[in-house]
């Protein structure tokens, strides 16, 4: 028994992954943006004529269009990339394998980021 901390001292600002109560917030933080812009995304698409081509173009062309929409994917796409991230520190114990499904998720969920956020552009123009 060399270590002489205590209980608290040993846990203080950390979590099971290390990573604290930072971690937990930005989570609740993203699943609220999620729940307050999903709903003005989908309301905002149902009255844009949406299943129509044409009117599609002209809501992702449109300036409110546009930025409700890349905020929503961006809320939704972050609150997905740590929530595997959870899941991933929670459930897999192999050191190499856990660096390599974190690497992976953070790039696919910044990938997937990335094309929608092109083609968003691509629409807008």
């Amino acid at each position: 028994m060399s270590d002489y901390r205590t209980p608290t001292a040993k846990v203080r600002g950390l979590g099971a992954s290390g990573h604290g109560a930072g971690h937990w917030i930005a989570h609740r933080v993203s699943s609220i943006a999620m729940f307050l812009l999903a709903p003005v995304f989908v309301w905002m698409l149902a009255t844009s004529g949406a299943p129509d081509a044409d009117a599609m173009r002209a809501f992702l062309a449109s300036p409110a269009g546009s930025i409700v929409t890349l905020l929503t994917l961006t809320a939704a796409f972050y609150h997905m990339r740590m929530g595997m991230q959870v899941i991933i520190e929670d459930y897999i114990h192999k050191p190499g394998t856990k660096v390599l499904l974190l690497v992976g998720n953070t790039l696919l969920t910044m990938g997937l980021w990335l094309v929608t956020a092109f083609f968003l552009v691509k629409f807008a123009l």
